[in-house]
């Protein structure tokens, strides 16, 4: 059987989460205590690989689920991990429930648009591609007219595999990826030749260096053979982004392409023509269909008419699976006087899985400190990790992986290799958590605007 790449259809969610692979369980379904990127939330996290049981097994039906408990707990990346566990080419759509109301689109188009941007066509075809493990590499910076800040310029890259060695200079629009993927030294990489997408494939086996011994990314094989060749790969695309490209087509021939743009409404007629497509492109073996997850935070913040399509939308055949969040407990639904569980209807609770999540303990907070400090290459000295799992304890856990970059910072700085308690508290000094900035408003609030 030819090698494949799965060129993933997966957005990148905000990089605190890059390094989930996903739901870290055993063969039995039991959570690992580290495991996949996440630590802590056992029963949440077991409770979700059922739900990934339900989607493969297609009894989710008419279903959804909900991540309910208290900010900082961890519900995107559990998310997130049930969509990769489902298969690393799966679409994961991430939208905050604020982004529903637009000023240009309806509600129920912002929604429908999301819902078919997660649900991914799977073709398969031969690709010419850049394969194998980053060596060095090196991001070029230059100067914009636009900007007072550097922008990246492109990258120069060193790949390997058990046979070959390349040297490369990478465009900026590949860089970009290279960046935003947080690809180093070690990883596994693969960039087509002719679209530059680039794909991170986990870490070589053998290669690289952790700072912990925490596992957060996968392990694969060192590619052999010649480091430009031609490959079998999978490319997912979204029903988004045929819509897209058949309204582009037809507002081009229609004169209106300028007109034209992803954030405008797409008639009923171009969707139509799309599921045309993919039912034909189907039936002749060419592609698949490939369910993905909507992830939509903060639902308390939808009103009726939204969570109402909603509803009427996860009956859908070819529905994709959703997953709301919320960290509320009993709340006014939007636009209305009545009170609810979590701000949500009764009748759409009743649709939905809810799965829990609780606040981490301190080990847990200290062993996540860990991994986003490996994750982001932040040496730590023991001080510094309980210092900075202090501060995960008593004031919050986000806040403390905030201050770790500005802590590196600092420590550069001081000419230091590895960030020390006093860098930490220097960046505690600096940057505010939500508390403290309270106490600063509320002392100085005589002089605040109103």
């Amino acid at each position: 059987m030819a090698e494949r790449i799965r060129a993933s259809a997966m957005t990148q969610v905000a990089s605190m989460h890059s390094h989930i692979t996903g739901l870290g369980l055993d063969e039995k379904g039991r959570a690992k205590r580290v495991g996949g990127g996440l630590v802590g939330q056992v029963e949440a996290r077991e409770a979700a690989g059922i739900i990934v049981e339900l989607v493969r097994d297609g009894r989710l039906s008419g279903k959804g689920v909900l991540l309910a408990g208290p900010p900082g707990t961890g519900k995107t990346a559990i998310a997130i991990a049930i969509a990769r566990e489902l298969g690393k080419d799966t679409p994961f759509v991430a939208l905050n429930a604020s982004e529903v109301y637009s000023v240009e689109r309806k509600k129920t188009e912002v929604l429908l648009q999301a819902i078919r941007r997660a649900i991914g066509v799977r073709v398969v075809e031969k690709r010419r591609v850049i394969e194998g493990v980053v060596k060095a590499i090196k991001y070029l910076r230059k100067r914009s007219p636009f900007t007072p800040y550097p922008t990246l310029g492109g990258a120069r890259i060193v790949l390997e595999t058990k046979d070959d060695t390349a040297e490369y200079k990478i465009p900026p629009e590949a860089a970009a990826q290279l960046y935003q993927l947080r690809v180093r030294e070690g990883d596994v990489i693969v960039i087509d030749a002719e679209t530059l997408e680039v794909r991170k494939l986990g870490r070589a086996r053998g290669k690289g260096k952790k700072l912990y011994d925490i596992e957060a990314e996968e392990e694969v094989e060192i590619p052999s053979g010649p480091v430009e060749k031609v490959k079998e790969i999978v490319r997912t695309f979204t029903l988004h982004d045929i819509d897209l490209s058949l309204a582009a087509r037809r507002a081009l021939f229609t004169g209106l392409f300028a007109l034209f743009g992803g954030e405008k409404e797409i008639s009923d007629e171009v969707r139509a023509k799309t599921d045309e497509l993919v039912k034909e492109m189907i039936d002749q073996g060419k592609a698949e269909l490939v369910p993905g997850v909507l992830f939509i935070d903060d639902a308390h913040l939808l009103d009726l008419e939204a969570f109402g399509f909603l509803t009427k939308a996860m009956e859908s055949e070819f529905a994709p699976l959703i997953i709301l969040a919320t960290n509320r407990g009993i709340a006014k639904i939007r636009g209305t006087d009545i009170e609810s569980p979590h701000g949500i209807p009764r009748d759409l609770l009743d649709r939905l899985l809810i799965i829990p999540t609780r606040p981490y303990k301190p080990d847990e907070i200290r062993d996540i400190i860990m991994i986003r400090s490996d994750e982001l290459d932040i040496p730590l000295t023991n001080e510094a990790l309980e210092e900075l799992t202090k501060v995960g304890v008593e004031r919050s856990l986000r806040y403390a992986l905030q201050l770790l970059e500005p802590a590196w910072i600092i420590a550069r700085r001081m000419g230091k290799t590895a960030v020390e308690r006093e860098h930490v508290l220097e960046a505690e000094r600096l940057f505010a958590d939500v508390k403290k900035s309270v106490e600063i408003v509320e002392k100085f609030k005589d002089l605040m605007m109103v």
